[in-house]
């Protein structure tokens, strides 16, 4: 009897979850939770998931508890974990920027760059990263994990901070001064090695990440259909941008065809007005769940 093939997959609670799976539902794999389970069915018996806080998944995919994870570089790093990476996703819980791991300081404080650091007293969440910075650049600082809530240590309790931003509105509010950039973290798909070596196990992956990958593509296109005599068919064509070539279909009506091209989502509010003065009729736009490269 042959044993049942299963890819245990470890997803970030939290901040990332409803976007996780929203994602994972457009790829194909619709993943529900209950409120008193971390241990989430989805509708694919060769597919375990299991919810961790992000901070844990990439040491769980090294030991091998899970096979696979999605986590952001940057607790790759903080853990040095030796996982291998299988691909990199860019969207996050506020915007498709990345998150930056920064060096901030009051903006009264007389800090300038890090060296002004020597002996001082940083928190952070990050102390393996905030460690390997201070040695890299030869400072030598006591750093003390923080639990949350950084940002309000920084005038009362120590001298510096090292947390995460995407827009830095939150530091500007606390009247924080960025004094350096540490890290620029994006969410990763990793892999145990032992894992990836399995080439039952490397097909599934690869199969996740690329319909993911299709998702997060699709996002920012839509697709575009229109109608058009085809005598103004080639001043249309002059301006209508697409991934490749445009698709053009004979339409019953022997002067006419159709059109069918893929866009940047922006473009669209631009592009549909100038497409509507060259002559097109029937202008679709829609909407699309994965475009895969």
């Amino acid at each position: 009897m042959n044993e049942k093939k299963v890819l245990k997959l470890g997803l970030p609670k939290g901040s990332l979850q409803e976007a996780t799976f929203e994602k994972l539902a457009k790829a194909g794999w619709h993943v529900q939770v209950s409120s008193r389970s971390y241990i989430p069915s989805v509708d694919d018996d060769e597919l375990e998931v299991r919810l961790f806080r992000a901070q844990e998944i990439s040491r769980y995919v090294e030991h091998g508890y899970l096979d696979c994870g999605l986590t952001g570089r940057d607790w790759i790093c903080e853990n040095r974990s030796d996982v291998h990476e299988v691909g990199e996703f860019c969207f996050s819980k506020v915007s498709s920027r990345p998150a930056r791991w920064v060096l901030a300081v009051p903006e009264e404080s007389p800090v300038k760059t890090v060296k002004d650091l020597e002996g001082k007293r940083i928190a952070t969440e990050v102390v393996n990263l905030t460690r390997d910075y201070l040695k890299e650049h030869g400072v030598n600082a006591e750093v003390e994990f923080s639990w949350g809530a950084t940002e309000v240590k920084a005038r009362d309790l120590v001298d510096a901070i090292v947390d995460v931003t995407e827009t830095g509105s939150s530091l500007r509010a606390a009247n924080l001064r960025i004094v350096d950039e540490i890290l620029v973290s994006t969410p990763r798909f990793i892999a145990n090695q032992n894992s990836w070596r399995n080439e039952w196990k490397q097909k599934k992956i690869n199969t996740l990440v690329m319909m993911l990958n299709g998702v997060i593509a699709a996002e920012r296109k839509v697709g575009l259909k229109l109608n058009i005599e085809r005598k103004n068919l080639e001043q249309l064509l002059a301006g209508l941008p697409a991934l490749r070539n445009p698709t053009i279909a004979q339409l019953s009506q022997p002067d006419w065809v159709a059109v069918e091209t893929i866009i940047d989502a922006p473009v669209a509010r631009e592009l549909i007005p100038q497409l509507k003065l060259a002559g097109a009729e029937g202008i679709i736009e829609y909407p699309l769940n994965k475009i895969v490269f």
